[in-house]
């Protein structure tokens, strides 16, 4: 069920995009009234009625699951606040200027964005995985540096493979990317990552078996 609350925004992104898809001029009409009354006035292509939609879509999603998870839980994840400003920044920048090329940028900075926190808390010696996984499982210290390097590694290329699809396949094909591709990519890390935790962690649960060896003579 978490899940599903986590990828609310981008199921809604997704099903208003093929919505708009099969009733281009209707939706294009609707939006060309909505934005006109909210001063946002000029005439809207119908190739252009997916993308838009979905956009104004996305922002009000992530805006409600924000406040849902504030009524709900009382604080919001600090991510959850960077998804949301970055949604309202580059979605009103595509549907003022037209041009989905913002929109499509915001999952490549919120990659890149997590990729720079996981990295920075690493140095800082605060391993923000480790914070997030460390009371269902232990590790050596190591085992967590190098998960946290994963994660980071993951991250980086996710966002610059959006960026590839992006730039070099047209709109359709980038939103079935961000979707199945995308959030595909991301089970399969968290599956792959599952396996690599159960061994490592079974590796720790023997060691911690091992009775204790004597000192050194000397020591």
């Amino acid at each position: 069920m978490k899940l599903l609350f986590d990828l609310f925004p981008v199921i809604l992104f997704f099903v208003a995009f093929k919505y708009a898809g099969g009733h281009k001029e209707g939706v294009a009409q609707a939006l060309d009234t909505l934005f006109g009354s909210i001063g946002l006035a000029g005439a809207i292509a119908a190739e252009q009625a997916p993308i838009l939609l979905a956009t104004v879509v996305v922002i009000l999603a992530t805006g409600l699951q924000i406040v849902w998870v504030r009524v709900r839980h009382g604080k919001v994840d600090r991510m959850l606040w960077i998804s949301l400003a970055l949604v309202v920044v580059l979605g009103g920048l595509t549907l003022i200027l037209r041009d989905d090329s913002f929109i499509k940028w915001k999952p490549t900075l919120l990659y890149w964005v997590f990729a720079a926190t996981l990295l920075i808390s690493g140095i800082m010696r605060k391993n923000l995985v480790r914070s997030m996984f460390a009371e269902q499982i232990v590790l050596a210290d190591n085992r967590w540096r190098q998960l946290n390097l994963v994660w980071v590694a993951f991250f980086t290329f996710l966002g610059a493979l959006n960026l590839y699809v992006a730039r070099n396949y047209d709109t359709e094909d980038w939103v079935n990317f961000k979707v199945f591709g995308g959030m595909g990519l991301v089970l399969l890390f968290m599956l792959g990552q599952a396996f690599w935790l159960m061994r490592h962690a079974e590796d720790a649960a023997a060691d911690d078996a091992k009775p204790e060896e004597p000192p050194a003579p000397g020591v």
